[in-house]
């Protein structure tokens, strides 16, 4: 077996087809468009290679037949805020052969070595935590956009290796629409709290627009950077300008009335991001899209072949946590589910087993969780202590309340 380090064009192009070989005949696993892969790696489409370097390789055997493909990244943010130097593994594919998987995994972390890491979290990405990030190890059905999929026999590679669960992620699902295309009303409890905020002065709601979206963006990046910076490592502030570039490129399948914001006094305090489930429409085309497939990309929208919906992020203002105004949020996307009755659908994906309070929320909900993802980390100093994540930040906790 050699490995290769993918250069080329061609070289490239094997990255993307490898997994499509690999996974030929599985209903269930939607090839990411290749273009979007491609641009991980691009100083020009991913800004964390300002601050990082990523590398991947493709796998061969003794008859140059393409067995597997890997990659590993320094995001120099990220590392700095662990303990530990910490790099990433990911973008992992392999044929069911344990050898074949260790050579990838000793590969990645030599190239980890080389540059001073001492822990590889994987399988992760180069770049937002809510794509390509988890190896999943329950439900494997279709996974929404963004979500990862893999083989079963992946699980048993990771732990084999020496990689340890450092987190869960756990995605929810909730029926928006029973079999009668009724509308399933959320629990009385959301309904009556939610009600009741929204007729208090001083609250209002409103949704995303494009004409505004530069006001909309601010409002995401001042609520979010100053609400999440609890989680350390898993924490990267969002960049004005870069998340105009992401929903700008997004826009063909955006919803804006599926991304809602939260005020009091006109200061924002809280948003929720909902997407349209691009996945049910990329099924169609196996990694590409060319120019001429955008009209039938066009068609399947405006069909409404988008019934699910993911939520991707959220935040509300530590001050105004606790008050009702999430339960605000969802009853006004509840409004607006009834006035789209092709919505069927509701993922919200995902969460970390070490936020118990986002957990509390989707329960009460009324989602059930149906998939488990896993971030796993291989200790390659293994004279360093192994504590997962939610450990640290309970302990993070207790320090904040007995100071």
């Amino acid at each position: 077996m050699k490995v290769i380090e993918v250069i080329s064009p061609k070289e490239k192009q094997e990255f993307h087809d490898f997994p499509k070989r690999l996974y030929k005949g599985d209903p269930f696993r939607v090839s990411p468009l290749d273009s979007s892969i491609e641009d991980v790696f691009n100083p020009l489409g991913n800004h964390t290679l300002q601050h990082g370097e990523a590398i991947r390789w493709i796998l061969k055997d003794d008859t140059d037949k393409t067995i597997g493909r890997v990659a590993a990244f320094v995001d120099q943010i990220r590392s700095d805020a662990n303990s530990q130097p910490t790099g990433g593994l990911g973008f992992f594919e392999v044929i069911e052969n344990r050898e074949a998987a260790f050579f990838l995994f000793d590969t990645a972390k030599a190239w980890l070595v080389s540059r001073g890491m001492e822990a590889m979290d994987g399988p992760v990405n180069f770049g937002e935590n809510y794509n390509h990030w988890g190896l999943l190890v329950d439900g494997f059905m279709q996974q929404a956009f963004g979500m990862p999929y893999n083989k079963k026999y992946y699980k048993d590679f990771f732990e084999e290796y020496g990689f340890r669960n450092y987190f869960e992620q756990y995605s929810y699902h909730r029926k928006v629409r029973n079999e009668k295309n009724e509308i399933d009303r959320f629990p009385d409890r959301i309904m009556k709290i939610a009600e009741w905020l929204t007729r208090r002065p001083g609250y209002s709601f409103r949704h995303f627009e494009f004409r505004n979206s530069l006001k909309y963006i601010n409002d995401i990046c001042d609520i979010y950077n100053t609400t999440w910076t609890y989680l350390k490592e898993d924490f990267t502030p969002l960049d004005p300008t870069i998340l105009n570039e992401s929903l700008r490129s997004a826009k063909m399948a955006i919803d804006e009335e599926l991304i809602w914001f939260a005020y009091y006094n006109d200061k924002a305090i809280g948003f929720f991001i909902l997407l349209p489930d691009m996945n049910q429409i990329l099924r169609h085309f196996n990694g590409k899209l060319y120019p001429w497939s955008l009209v039938g990309f066009l068609f399947y929208k405006l069909t409404h072949e988008m019934s699910r919906m993911r939520a991707i992020v959220g935040g509300v203002l530590r001050a105004h946590q606790n008050t009702g105004v999430e339960s605000a949020i969802f009853f006004k996307l509840y409004q607006m589910f009834e006035r789209k009755p092709w919505l069927k659908e509701l993922e919200l994906s995902w969460v970390g087993d070490y936020n118990p309070k986002m957990l509390a929320i989707y329960e009460a909900l009324g989602a059930k969780r149906a998939k488990t993802h896993i971030t796993y980390r291989y200790l390659i100093n293994d004279k360093l202590n192994f504590v997962r994540y939610k450990d640290e930040m309970d302990k993070k906790n207790q320090n904040k309340e007995e100071n």
